[in-house]
């Protein structure tokens, strides 16, 4: 073996050792999981949900009819069936009719949720937060300015537009 072979190879045996303990240094070193739960909750704050689930399957609906339309409930569920949301009932309102596109009605268990489904209805529906509403269900009231759900891509590009779920007053984000 030539003097230039062996000095070429002690050169990258130097620069094997240098770089697997660079990175043993950099892994032992990370604190990007260590995650704190709810510790920015203040007395009497609710702690509510932001995620976002990635599988509309469990995101749980409610639909109403707030039109004078008959049957668009059945009509719009099937459409939010066929975009893989478990619908669990579809009725008409009481009255007064809905002058809007849609009305999501949710709570702190279904804060990113109800933000995916008013990304489905291209963030035109009116949000209404209830602090004291304890189940994992959101109400979508359809309203007479209703056209049609988003398409898949439609909907991620609305997403897109709205950014992350912002924290309802009173709560706090219970993964923080």
């Amino acid at each position: 073996m030539s003097f230039a072979r062996l000095r070429a190879l002690i050169i990258v045996g130097v620069l094997v050792v240098c770089a697997t303990i660079f990175v043993v240094v950099a892994i032992l070193r990370d604190k990007q999981d260590d995650a704190t739960v709810a510790a920015n909750c203040q007395t009497g704050d609710v702690p509510a949900d932001l995620r976002m689930p990635d599988d509309n399957a469990g995101i749980k609906l409610n639909v109403f009819n707030a039109t004078s339309s008959p049957g668009l409930a059945g009509q719009v569920a099937n459409d939010f069936r066929s975009r893989q949301f478990t619908v669990l009932k579809e009725e008409t309102a009481p009255p007064p009719v809905l002058e809007a596109v849609a009305e999501i009605r949710y709570g702190p268990k279904t804060v990113g949720a109800a933000w995916v489904v008013s990304a489905f209805l291209l963030n035109d529906a009116t949000k209404k937060f209830d602090i004291s509403r304890t189940d994992d269900t959101i109400d979508v009231v359809i309203g007479t300015k209703y056209l049609e759900l988003a398409t898949f891509t439609e909907q991620r590009q609305s997403l897109g537009q709205a950014g992350v779920p912002v924290l309802p007053p009173g709560t706090c984000d219970e993964q923080a």
